[in-house]
């Protein structure tokens, strides 16, 4: 195959030009190191290597200025948005909301040589129309609106004469300068002879300079371009060389050069459909790995060209380990790195950061970067991590930066840098400049040069700004700085080394220009993609840049059309895989191309169209079963010794696994800060309060007098149970203040509830929160097993004892109403009667009474009185209340059953569903 670079080549030197004299510009700096190495191949003596420019290098040669920088742009759109006449204008960080756009509006402008004064005064009058109408009258939003777009063309005045001033330009301000300039460098190169190579969509700008070369004598334009698309009238390839063709003045008299005929010839082309995208990275990783295997040959003169440049990442992951040689001419997105997300945890914390300090979702979120674990590691101690146990274990729910210093007191020089009080944006970038120089010491030492490449290029960005805030002399908040920031880091990309002449390129779907590869996988070949479709980030709409001339989705889709069968040209082995499945983020259905393709009588042929899909495999879920060894029945033992609790034993009844890992592995619930009262904690401050409250009135019958004094004690002493299990609760406002109080009603409703009982009865408090131990008899075990566990309160009613336990949560009467014993044991529901009889088991042991009652009293239900313990032999028999020794004799006996089971090495602990 002759790729077109050499075709171009092989032509001049037929013609008779000295190739080393020639002045050659091409598309893109890609394009500059392909045809240096073609060139090498056609100069068989040693020369001076001729000058070879890409488009933009060029014209910025002829304009005389420098491209200035997207920081600096942004900068002085808005210095000179701010020295405009307007009585309402945006601070810098809303700027930077529609400033790039502008910006990119203003490049169309110029790069079209568009009469901007005209443009803007036609926006204008379309926004009165549009939105506001013809009345005279207008409201001070109105004006300062219209304002705003009248503004227009004193902004570009301002913004592109003071860049004119400091020779510096974007894009299409240099463009427009180098059209004005053309005549005076054309004066100044008399005898050199230029070669444009490869160009297809021109903006105004660069179609008038390549014209008065041609005119002039001193150029040829060789496009790259199949006849078979050059004869078809309405083929999108070739709309714009057709029209070049038809209207330049140049092509009257000369012909189109480069134009081939490769397209129509033997091809494989395969279609494969993919569901959605990273899938398709994975196939593409397969498909390589197998053209590997086969023929590595193959693989010399192929390229991976990704429509959706976001799947990067994971080709990169998907391409086999024996493929040595890759070259990737994509840069890979910095905003998405790791490195990114630390210095956007630093914005938030100091964003966020309240006068109470700084906010521990906040905090958490910085130190559980592995950046962070960086700066905060000393020898082989991590305190990022000691720093997240301290918030955790203190439920510090806001943190001052004495609280952290006293928490890490050996990083007190790193704390004291990164963590001040009050930053401003200036101060905030002298963070990231220390953050970065620190991580560069600590990253240098493990030779992660990788990771020293991307802070460089944070460390660059942070420079600029610093720069720019310097001379500017603006005012910019955090949330304005860190935006800039991110809209700045959007436009960095950390650049791969490889051999751009071997191996397997991979690239995005623009750096293929001029560039012809034997074999050619593309993804991502869907409409939204391939081609983009018709997103319009602009504020001119598309009827104002039809009037102008100003290029629109349609052109786009031109460009796409044509790179696309450009790249199928020479190729002979095409690989283009779709996503299977429409998506609205990823895009639609697969693209027209493929549909193209498959309609076009001279290709199909040549094609194959499968859907690739991966193995489906039943995934039935595995019951989960821990068979018991002998050392699990020795910690069984261990367990057994120092007591099983009624809540332990509830667990097993609900879930054995569950049991398994809260009482044998001692996985607990994840210890979270939190920021209101948890439901475990709101409990515990009830059950704390009332037994601080009751428990003076021990062994005595109580009054009404007693409970009135200690309903009056309830707000101080829910305040100091709250503070106690609870310490850094601001009481004051939000959802603590509301759970504070309700807590205070919760327990002062408990007492009023006792006042009213104490006019029907007489209540006599035998004790409060009761520890007690049993050691059971189990014959059948050789090794001891204890029953223990805390009774909430002990009281006599009438005369009757009573066992009550207090809860907090739902209770309803048939939980703590058993007809068949078995289910005791057997069914979770009845986890409440359960704990009821073992608490009356313990203490008819410890006391030796002969019968007494056991009940639940719902502290959210007060009203509702106490629920009790009961046997029935129907659901609607007749209930017996008392607990004696013939019931706790059964209960044992169904006690005991339950406990071998647990030690039964035979029974394996197994997931229940519940």
């Amino acid at each position: 195959m002759q790729s077109f670079l050499e075709n171009v080549l092989f032509q001049l030197n037929k013609d008779g030009d000295r190739l080393e004299e020639l002045t050659y510009i091409v598309p893109s700096k890609r394009a500059v190191i392909f045809l240096n190495k073609h060139l090498s191949s056609y100069l068989n003596t040693p020369v001076f290597a001729p000058k070879i420019y890409s488009i933009e290098e060029f014209i910025a040669e002829i304009a005389g200025l420098e491209y200035a920088t997207n920081t600096e742009l942004l900068f002085e759109l808005y210095s000179s948005y701010s020295k405009v006449a307007l009585e309402e204008k945006d601070d810098f960080s809303s700027f930077l909301k529609w400033g790039q756009t502008l910006l990119q509006d203003f490049n169309e402008i110029n790069r079209y040589l568009v009469d901007h004064n005209s443009l803007f005064q036609y926006l204008t009058s379309i926004q009165k129309l549009n939105n506001w109408g013809l009345s005279a009258k207008k409201s001070e939003l109105i004006s300062n609106y219209l304002a705003f777009w009248n503004s227009l063309p004193a902004i570009y005045t301002e913004f592109t004469q003071h860049l004119l001033q400091n020779k510096k330009g974007y894009q299409g301000l240099v463009y427009q300068q180098a059209s004005a300039a053309i005549e005076s460098y054309l004066k100044l190169s008399p005898n050199k002879t230029f070669a444009f190579i490869g160009f297809n969509a021109l903006n105004n700008a660069e179609s008038r300079i390549i014209q008065k070369f041609l005119v002039d004598g001193s150029a040829k334009i060789y496009f790259d371009l199949d006849a078979y698309f050059l004869k078809d009238p309405i083929h999108s390839s070739s709309h714009f060389i057709r029209y070049y063709k038809n209207t330049w003045p140049y092509f009257k008299s000369n012909d189109l050069l480069g134009i081939t005929t490769n397209y129509a010839s033997k091809k494989s082309i395969q279609i494969i459909g993919v569901p959605k995208s990273v899938p398709q990275a994975k196939y593409a990783g397969n498909l390589i790995s197998k053209i590997y295997s086969t023929n590595r040959n193959d693989l010399k003169n192929a390229a991976l060209i990704l429509a959706d440049e976001s799947l990067l990442e994971p080709v990169l992951n998907s391409i086999p380990n024996t493929l040595k040689k890759v070259n990737i001419t994509m840069g890979l997105s910095l905003q998405n790195t790791a490195l990114a997300s630390f210095f956007e945890a630093l914005f938030e914390l100091h964003i966020n950061k309240s006068k109470n300090g700084f906010f521990y979702q906040d905090f958490l979120k910085f130190l559980s970067n592995p950046y962070t674990a960086t700066l905060f590691t000393e020898g082989v101690i991590d305190y990022s991590k000691k720093l997240q146990e301290k918030i955790h274990n203190n439920n510090w729910v806001f943190l001052s930066l004495n609280q952290i210093l006293a928490a890490i007191p050996t990083l007190q020089k790193l704390i004291s840098k990164i963590f001040i009080d009050r930053v401003n944006g200036q101060d905030l970038l002298k963070i990231h400049q220390y953050t970065i120089e620190l991580l560069k010491e600590k990253i240098s030492e493990r030779n992660s040069f990788y990771d020293l490449e991307q802070l460089y290029h944070f460390y660059r960005i942070t420079n600029q700004i610093e720069a720019h805030l310097d001379t500017f002399k603006f005012g910019m908040d955090l949330k304005a700085l860190k935006n800039l920031f991110f809209e700045l880091l959007s436009k960095e990309a950390l650049d791969f080394r490889g051999d751009a002449m071997e191996g397997l390129q991979i690239m995005g779907m623009l750096e293929s220009r001029v560039l012809d590869f034997e074999t050619v996988i593309i993804t991502s070949v869907n409409e939204g993609i391939l081609p983009s479709g018709k997103s319009n980030n602009s504020f001119i709409p598309y009827d104002v840049k039809q009037e102008f001339g100003l290029p629109t989705y349609k052109e786009k889709d031109a460009i796409y059309t044509y790179h696309f069968y450009r790249i199928l040209q020479r190729a002979k082995n095409v690989y283009l895989i779709y996503n299977t499945e429409p998506d609205v983020l990823e895009g639609g259905e697969k693209s027209r191309f493929i549909n193209q393709l498959l309609t076009d009588e001279n290709i199909n042929k040549f094609i194959t169209h499968s859907i690739a899909s991966s193995k489906v495999k039943s995934n039935i879920p595995r019951e989960v079963v821990i068979n018991k060894s002998p050392m699990l029945l020795e910690e069984l033992q261990v367990l057994a010794a120092k007591g099983f609790s009624p809540t332990s034993l509830t667990n097993y009844i609900r879930n054995p696994i569950e049991f398994y890992r809260n009482n044998i592995l001692k996985i607990d619930t994840l210890n979270e800060v939190e920021e209101s009262i948890a439901l475990n904690t709101f409990g515990t401050i009830i059950h704390d309060a009332l037994e601080d409250l009751y428990s003076n009135f021990v062994t005595q019958r109580l009054t009404q007098d007693m409970l009135l004094d200690a309903k009056q004690k309830v707000p101080s002493v829910v305040q100091r149970h709250f503070n106690k299990s609870h310490s850094e609760a601001d009481l004051t406002k939000g959802k603590n203040l509301i759970i504070y109080n309700v807590i205070i009603k919760y327990v002062a409703d408990f007492i009023a509830y006792e006042i009213e009982q104490l006019k029907k009865h007489q209540i006599r408090l035998l004790g409060v929160e009761l520890n007690l131990r049993l050691e059971l008899n189990i014959p059948e075990l050789a090794f001891p097993v204890v029953l223990k566990g805390k009774i909430d309160r002990i009281d006599e009613i009438d005369g009757q004892l009573r066992i009550l336990d207090y809860k907090t949560g739902t209770v309803n009467p048939s939980e703590v109403e058993l007809m068949e014993w078995d289910s005791i044991v057997t069914d979770k529901k009845f986890s409440k009667a359960f704990q009821l009889l073992c608490y009356s088991l313990m203490y008819r042991r410890k006391e030796k009474k002969a019968s007494f009652e056991a009940g639940i009293i719902s502290i959210k239900k007060i009203s509702a009185g106490v629920f009790r313990f009961a046997t029935k032999s129907s659901t609607r028999g007749p209930k017996e209340h008392t607990i004696d020794s013939d019931v706790l004799s059964v209960f044992e006996s169904r006690l005991k059953q339950l406990i071998l089971e647990i030690f039964n090495p035979e029974v394996p602990f197994t997931e229940k569903e519940y």
